[in-house]
């Protein structure tokens, strides 16, 4: 599955946007986490937000070169 996927623009830059998506929920959605006093969990959910946001981010610009 790797060599087809990787010849797929299409289909890695929507798997790259869904993953920018899911990333801005993570990220807006961390406040609450801090407000109701669970800081770990806001850490926790901010650095999984930055990690997809990096990851999807790489998917786009990677199908959008081709």
């Amino acid at each position: 599955m790797g060599p087809v996927a990787d010849r797929d623009p299409r289909r890695a830059r929507l798997v790259g946007l869904l993953l920018l998506g899911v990333a801005v929920v993570l990220l807006v959605s961390s406040v609450s986490w801090f407000a109701g006093g669970q800081t770990g969990v806001g850490i926790a959910q901010l650095f999984l937000g930055a990690v997809l946001a990096a990851v999807g981010g790489v998917l786009f610009r990677r199908s959008a070169a081709r």
